[in-house]
């Protein structure tokens, strides 16, 4: 991947624009995919502070991540969960820019950002909750400045929106208290910006300079639409016109993630207004696990991005500081295992939802409507027991 000091996204016209979507030119880079450090006058401020603590530990985020994904795609092929949706690739983009969130931050993701709700304290066999059918999610969105996983594509885009303008309106905003202003994040991938609400919800952050960053993960690839059946320039172009400021940044390089996400929090806690981060991917898996992409996509394009695993990036770059010690990747070892085990172990044991239980949490409120069609399925499931008892025949 080329390295680039060009902290902006192209401008429309520009002959990395016309390159199409997929073009690496005008990528934040500060580790290439080498593992090599790359000097940027804009953003090396921003890592600074990141000390040899400091990048072990996104480094054993992303190990542990990756861990969760092996272990959650090997559940759902033993018919322990009804489904899953691999992060495996973007490691990068999600530890580095959930590593920016403050504490009193708040973040709406899609339903693959597993990295993102791992920086934020969710338990991650409580994301397992939700593709195993036992809840809609498992976690206190409060408690952890995580909401719940939303599987409507870029509806969460508004809610977000939403969320900031409260923010803004509570004075949470500008003050100049670390502790208290306060940033949204929406997290979507490159096939929600086709979708009508990310543009509805583009308008009202940008009218109201509402404190929230769109963090686009652009892995190339909408299930098995490429990007390049949905925009001809970089998705961030999208964005000037809506009046937001946009960066591109290669989503494989952690640190670079973490410093444009860090500025763009900056921007929006100060009331500096919405930025729109494109974070140039790879989604290395499935789309979900009922994909499969070989069917549309070349062997070849997969090695290509292997090759610029973010995981390995880093754990070079670290071996070349001798930061990266034996000692260190043996408890890491040990973590990864303790966290597989601890994965099958709960969710195995997670049960199964009585099938009525799709019928709760429908309306905050009783709702007549709901109540009769809880009787009816009640009763229509009950007949079938009755059938073993010779009263009744459904075949």
């Amino acid at each position: 991947m080329p390295e680039s000091q060009t902290p902006t996204t192209p401008t429309p016209g520009s002959d990395a624009s016309t390159a199409g979507p997929l073009t690496t030119d005008g990528l934040v880079q500060l580790l290439d995919h080498e593992g090599r450090r790359v000097a940027n006058p804009t953003y090396d401020a921003l890592v600074a502070h990141l000390d040899a603590d400091a990048l072990r530990a996104m480094y054993r985020d992303m190990v542990l991540v990756r861990r969760f994904d092996t272990e959650a795609t090997a559940l759902q092929r033993q018919g322990e969960l009804a489904l899953f949706a691999q992060a495996l690739g973007q490691e990068a983009a999600q530890i580095g820019s959930g590593h920016a969130l403050a504490p009193q931050d708040h973040v709406f993701p899609s339903y693959r950002e597993h990295g993102v709700a791992h920086t934020r304290g969710v338990d991650l066999t409580d994301v397992l909750r939700l593709f195993r059918g036992v809840d809609h999610g498992g976690w206190d969105p409060v408690a952890h400045g995580f909401h719940l996983y939303t599987l409507v594509i870029g509806s969460h885009t508004l809610h977000a929106t939403g969320y900031a303008m409260g923010v803004q309106r509570d004075g949470d905003v500008g003050t100049g208290d670390p502790a208290r202003d306060t940033a949204v994040v929406a997290y979507f991938g490159d096939g929600a910006t086709s979708q009508g609400d990310v543009s509805e919800a583009l308008v009202f952050a940008a009218v109201n300079e509402a404190p929230v960053v769109f963090f686009c993960q652009n892995n190339q690839w909408a299930i098995s639409e490429p990007t390049t059946n949905q925009s001809k320039v970089p998705l961030a172009d999208r964005a000037p016109g809506f009046g937001i400021p946009a960066v591109r940044v290669d989503g494989n390089d952690v640190l670079a993630s973490y410093a444009v996400t860090q500025e763009a929090l900056q921007r929006a806690r100060s009331g500096g207004g919405p930025t729109f981060i494109e974070a140039f991917t790879y989604r290395m898996g499935a789309h979900t696990t009922s994909d499969d992409p070989s069917r549309y996509r070349s062997s070849e394009e997969e090695e290509h991005w292997r090759r610029r695993d973010p995981i390995d990036r880093l754990r070079t770059y670290l071996e070349g500081l001798g930061q990266l010690p034996t000692s260190f990747l043996d408890q890491l070892d040990a973590e990864a295992d303790a966290l597989g085990e601890r994965i099958r172990t709960t969710v195995r044991a997670m049960g199964r939802p009585s099938a009525a239980s799709m019928f709760e949490h429908v309306y905050a409120t009783p709702h007549s409507v709901v109540e009769a069609e809880r009787t009816w399925f009640e009763g229509y499931e009950a007949s079938f027991l009755d059938a073993q008892h010779g009263e009744g025949s459904h075949r």
